[in-house]
């Protein structure tokens, strides 16, 4: 399996871009759960141009019917990215020090599973960019939260 680079620039221009509305593309999943994970997942696509179409294990979407689990649910997100070993994105767990432009963090409120994920602008004062409760630059400072945890995207298999 080849890798090639995760062009963190063209995810984080597309984040800049759709926070703050819905591209007409995909779903809004907000009436049913929300769309955090959709959002960070549409800025994963645009920054890493390849989908996993695998039934059982893949990261795709091609309706909001027609969608893979990872696509839009955040503890089904976090296991593929940490686990892909074939087409799509491919991450790991790392501490806040190693993130950058084009990460992702997921918040757990209840302490138990985590519950929202925020795609990461800026590492340096952690600003993100969200939909649910849609930011722009909001720092992850301002969030309440009680566990955190940060993905970096290594690469994409292709």
């Amino acid at each position: 399996m080849n890798t090639r680079k995760y062009e963190r620039e063209l995810a984080v221009k597309y984040a800049k871009k759709w926070a703050l509305s819905r591209n007409p593309k995909y779903y809004n999943f907000d009436p049913i759960g929300g769309d955090c994970t959709s959002f960070v997942s549409q800025c994963l696509f645009a920054g890493s141009q390849k989908m996993n179409f695998n039934f059982e294990n893949g990261w795709y979407y091609n309706n909001g019917y027609d969608k893979s689990p990872s696509w839009s649910g955040v503890e089904f997100l976090y296991k593929f990215l940490t686990t892909n070993k074939s087409y799509g994105p491919r991450g790991k767990e790392v501490s806040s020090s190693q993130t950058e432009s084009g990460d992702i963090i997921q918040l757990s409120f209840s302490g138990s599973k985590f519950e929202h994920s925020l795609f990461v602008l800026s590492p340096i004062d952690f600003t993100v960019a969200a939909h649910t409760y849609d930011v722009l630059g909001k720092k992850i400072s301002e969030y309440t939260y009680s566990k955190i945890r940060y993905i970096h995207i290594e690469n994409v298999g292709y």
